[in-house]
């Protein structure tokens, strides 16, 4: 990893360090400037990607640190690649191939993933507000991302692990926030959302039969007509958010349910 992209990450460590419980976007991105070729430029071309991919021959392509931001890179193979600390801000990867990629500590602010594959992909730490990822299929995928305000609807995240890292607890509780995200209709069976920050996230119908939910936020959230058949809802906060009236049964466990809107 080059100084740059390095420095980019003990930023982010820094500022993850000093707020122990959260760490905002606002905070991350505080003293950089998001503006500066760094974050904004390219210093490779689609056909040099490709070409890039092509000789590693499906094994995994090194793209650790490099700046792709804008890039067209629609439908490319990335299977296996590392991008760790790579800038692809505002770039197009849809319906790109991503399994089993390192998308570890990517700036991808406002990214396009529409239909992309990220089986098994591993995001922590990656910042991604505002990314697209319309019907993405995310199984099994390791998701410790801020993906404030992105578009998930449709998206597949069955078994993906969005729970707490509290095994990095000197970086502090690293998290998967989804606040503000639209998740409407899509599939998250069977996945670990234990203390992820779902708060003002559009939930209707989505699919959390067998979800963990455990000390969630879902403060402000909007729950109505999502599927939550065997889903863990201990400790969920509700202060504000909006759930079926028929449903208040599956969060007789949840925190603050008297302060959520049944309807």
């Amino acid at each position: 990893m080059n100084a740059k992209p390095l420095a980019l990450w003990v930023a982010f460590a820094l500022f993850a360090a000093s707020t122990p419980e959260n760490v905002s976007a606002q905070d991350v991105m505080r003293g950089l400037d998001m503006a500066s070729p760094d974050m904004t430029m390219a210093q490779m071309t689609r056909a040099e990607v490709a070409a890039l991919l092509s000789a590693a021959g499906g094994h995994g392509a090194d793209l650790a640190g490099k700046r792709l931001s804008g890039l067209d890179l629609s439908g490319l193979d990335f299977s296996g690649a590392n991008l760790r600390a790579a800038r692809l801000n505002h770039a197009n990867l849809s319906g790109a191939k991503l399994d089993g990629a390192t998308f570890d500590q990517v700036w991808a602010l406002e990214v396009n993933l529409v239909g992309a594959s990220l089986v098994k992909a591993s995001l922590f730490g990656t910042q991604m507000q505002g990314a697209r990822l319309e019907g993405a299929d995310l199984p099994g995928a390791r998701i410790t991302a801020d993906l404030t305000g992105a578009h998930l609807a449709g998206a597949k995240l069955v078994g993906a692990d969005c729970s707490a890292d509290e095994k990095n607890q000197s970086m502090g509780l690293m998290h998967a926030v989804f606040k503000s995200a639209d998740l409407t209709g899509s599939d998250l069976t069977g996945a670990n959302l234990a203390r992820a920050d779902l708060s003002f996230a559009k939930l209707g119908g989505a699919i959390l039969v067998r979800a963990s939910l455990r000390e969630a936020d879902a403060g402000g959230a909007d729950l109505r007509g999502a599927h939550l058949e065997g889903a863990d809802t201990s400790g969920l906060d509700l202060t504000s958010a909006r759930i079926d009236a028929s449903a208040v049964a599956i969060f007789t466990r949840s925190a603050n349910l008297k302060r959520a809107f049944a309807e």
